[in-house]
């Protein structure tokens, strides 16, 4: 289970990411971002380039990568993840929901890696009682 709900959270992720700089072209702002410009860029009267970075370098999929990878290396490790990682990703994903409304991407997290990482501990505690 876990080895599903890592792969699925880097999968996530990594759409995410490549999706917004090729599917979205935010690649095109690249030059913006490396020079500084961003700066002196207004957050309330957001520019195309700030917009982009927001979707790609500074929004929640690259940490996802890494964490979805981190629950895959424990896995490889025999090692549960604990289970406050899967209450974080639920209740961030139910309150991104609530906020900017339903997508497919993040059911995916919700149901799948958040219900795989909630099987996966409740499984290692059944597994602790019986050898205890």
């Amino acid at each position: 289970m876990n080895t599903w709900a890592g792969g699925l959270i880097v999968l996530y992720g990594s759409a995410h990411t490549i999706g917004a700089f090729a599917g979205l072209g935010a690649a095109r702002h690249a030059n913006t971002w490396v020079t500084g410009q961003l700066w002196a860029d207004d957050l309330a009267n957001m520019s195309p380039a700030m917009s982009a970075y927001w979707l790609t370098v500074n929004s929640f999929a690259p940490p996802l990568i890494v964490l979805g990878a981190t629950v895959l290396w424990l896995d490889r490790r025999d090692i549960t993840p604990p289970p406050f990682i899967a209450w974080t990703l639920a209740v961030w994903v139910v309150v991104d929901t609530l906020l900017s409304g339903p997508g497919v991407g993040q059911w995916l997290i919700i149901l799948a890696a958040a219900g795989l990482l909630f099987a996966a501990a409740h499984g290692a505690d059944d597994r602790e009682r019986i050898a205890a």
